[in-house]
């Protein structure tokens, strides 16, 4: 099995380019906003402790993010492997992973960071906020928040990727999504 991270900051393109990756590899793309609807809507015990959490206003732990990822590392079958988008987000979660992947024998395959500007960041969340009516991206505090986050705690895992061996980069920073499209699609046929 192949196990992919897709990596970068909000409004990097993540969602935009996971689909196509995960078509042209034969992966299973793992969001962890959608497992969490999913096991919610299944109503499974992972999904009760999470939808107990979120309806109280707290963040979903680690624990039952990773328990729903090794589910379903478990249970998708016919695939090549996984393509992992919204996870890992800081250090304590790539450990987490490498642990689970290890005692599968397995490891992470490589890392695709999504390379962009915080000013093109903005401008595209600002855009998607206007298109989608995404409340929660068009105050410009609520953005900000967002990239310092990143930067704080999931920019962090370059340095852990590197040190792996399993960090590769692409250039998203240009408007032309067939174009950035190209450029991953590139960078996943160097890491095999």
């Amino acid at each position: 099995m192949k196990y992919y991270i897709l990596f970068g900051p909000p409004g990097a393109g993540k969602g935009t380019h996971a689909g196509a990756v995960a078509q042209k590899y034969n992966l299973k793309h793992i969001s962890t906003g959608e497992l969490l609807r999913a096991e919610i809507a299944a109503g499974t015990e992972l999904g009760r402790q999470a939808k107990t959490l979120i309806d109280a206003g707290s963040l979903v732990p680690d624990s039952v993010v990773e328990g729903m990822i090794e589910s379903a590392f478990d249970t998708i079958k016919g695939v090549d492997g996984f393509l992992l988008d919204g996870f890992p987000r800081n250090l304590a979660q790539a450990r987490d992973l490498d642990a689970i992947l290890e005692k599968r024998g397995e490891s992470v395959t490589g890392v695709v960071s999504l390379m962009i500007e915080d000013e093109t960041i903005r401008k595209r969340i600002a855009h998607r906020a206007a298109i989608e009516g995404r409340a929660d991206d068009a105050s410009e505090a609520t953005i900000n928040n967002r990239i310092q986050t990143y930067h704080a705690q999931t920019e962090p895992l370059i340095a852990f990727y590197k040190a792996a061996g399993k960090y590769h980069e692409a250039d998203v920073n240009g408007w032309d999504i067939e174009t950035n499209r190209a450029r991953v699609l590139a960078v996943m046929e160097q890491i095999g």
